[in-house]
């Protein structure tokens, strides 16, 4: 029995504890707090974030015939130009994950603001549409790795405060699209009149948005409040005096995301509520200029729809994380969407008001899609995987649709068939959206 308990003996305990209380991998005291500072910091850099996320759509959308004359567009090649954001999207979002994991999140996201800085500052300034359009995919691919990586963050520095926060990200983002959209007209004519000038306009509000992560590049691990898992080692080896302990973190194993039918199911509704919000954005302000409606008011009429994401993605998510089942608010939003439609076929200068209104609650499918991305993971990990597989799968999916109505109005004539077609997606976004609110994880579905 001696001989026994002289023998090497290896006993090995795993732990989850949050990263404000866990013992470091070198055995030292345990990671302090976060400072209330750091905190402040993220979340200026989140608001900031967001209302740069949407401008150069939707800035381009309220100038697009004026660069569409000046560059010498067909209406097919500017179908092209809207189908690029959910291209680039989908190309660059993918790789958002494995770049937070070897650079960390916030520098990553410091960067895409970089590109969005540039991108908005070379493209009116190319002379070309392939230079217009190569300038727009830099800023697209700062937007898209943004996109997939404002969600993990939220999870990680919020994990008690998910709805909330994503509401406030979800706001900033409404707010900067519908400003956008709101004011590029006038701010155009005031610098002289020059879609140029009104394009560049919004590189300055890009370059604020580099600032608050600026300090937080260096920080490459998980947030504060990331649950992590430790691992210890305790050994006792004959002669070797006291127990000796050895703390490694153990990474959690990587999610078999395809194998979940709720990921699939909410990558779909991700990819056609983007077609239905990019549609809107490139090309309801040209829908309504053909009904006679002014440029200027055109342009307030596509800020309006947008606006409409402000108070609402502020609310939506709260009541979303409420609720064991978001089916009801996709029907809901849906309806909405429907209505605006069948108003725009039927009496689009009439009714524009109304119509913008409709649509612009439809288009809050995006902050809910954004808030089941943080209900339907466990995990940091989780909610990063998923992220970047339902954005990037939904982009993808979204890629054609914007093309496909400048092709019909086009060929066309009119907005009769672009706006079938629009009608006729919204149907199976009800549908998958109802299966992406079901109450369980992609973690349970993976593992089954």
């Amino acid at each position: 029995m001696m001989g026994d308990m002289a023998s090497e003996e290896t006993r090995t305990v795993k732990s989850t504890s949050a990263r404000s209380s866990a013992t470091p991998p070198d055995g030292g005291s345990p990671v302090p707090a976060p400072r209330a500072w750091a905190v402040r910091l993220v979340v200026l850099g989140i608001v900031l974030s967001a209302l740069n996320l949407r401008p150069a759509i939707t800035s381009l959308g309220a100038l697009l015939e004026e660069v569409r004359d000046g560059l010498g567009m067909s209406g097919s090649v500017a179908g092209l130009l809207t189908s690029v954001p959910p291209l680039c999207f989908a190309v660059f979002g993918v790789t958002a994950p494995r770049l937070a994991r070897r650079f960390g999140a916030g520098a990553v996201v410091c960067a895409g603001m970089v590109a969005i800085t540039a991108g908005l500052l070379i493209r009116p300034y190319t002379g070309s549409t392939a230079g217009f359009l190569a300038a727009s995919a830099l800023a697209l691919m700062g937007i898209a790795v943004s996109n997939v990586l404002m969600p993990v963050i939220v999870k990680r520095w919020f994990p008690d405060r998910v709805g909330s926060m994503t509401g406030l990200y979800s706001m900033a983002l409404a707010l900067g699209t519908s400003v956008a959209a709101a004011v590029t007209v006038p701010v155009t004519e005031a610098l002289g009149g020059s879609w140029r000038s009104g394009l560049t306009v919004w590189a300055v509000l890009a370059a604020a948005a580099v600032l608050p992560w600026i300090p937080l590049v260096r920080d490459r691990g998980p947030a504060p409040t990331e649950p992590q898992v430790v691992q210890s080692v305790h050994t006792r080896v004959e002669g070797a005096g006291p127990v000796r302990h050895v703390h490694a973190r153990v990474e959690p194993a990587a999610l078999r995301i395809t194998r979940s039918r709720t990921a699939w199911a909410l990558a779909v509704f991700f990819g056609l509520q983007a077609t239905a919000a990019y549609i809107t954005m490139g090309w309801m302000a040209q829908i309504f200029r053909d009904a006679g409606v002014p440029a200027s008011t055109a342009g307030l009429l596509l800020a309006v729809t947008m606006v409409m994401g402000v108070p609402l993605a502020f609310v939506i998510p709260r009541v979303a994380t409420r609720l064991p089942h978001q089916g009801p608010i996709v029907i809901a939003l849906g309806v909405c969407g429907l209505a605006g439609y069948a108003g725009l076929y039927l009496a689009p200068a009439a009714g524009a008001w109304a119509w913008a209104v409709l649509l612009g609650v439809s288009n809050c499918a995006f902050p809910l899609a954004l808030t089941m991305v943080g209900m339907r993971a466990r995990t940091g990990a989780g909610v990063a995987q998923l992220s970047a597989f339902a954005q990037s799968t939904g982009y993808l999916i979204s890629i054609p649709g914007p093309l496909l109505v400048g092709v019909l109005y086009q060929h066309s004539g009119g907005w009769g068939l672009p706006i079938a077609l629009m009608v006729g997606l919204m149907v199976p976004q009800m549908a998958v959206g109802v299966l992406a609110g079901r109450d369980r994880t992609v973690e349970d579905e993976a593992a089954r």
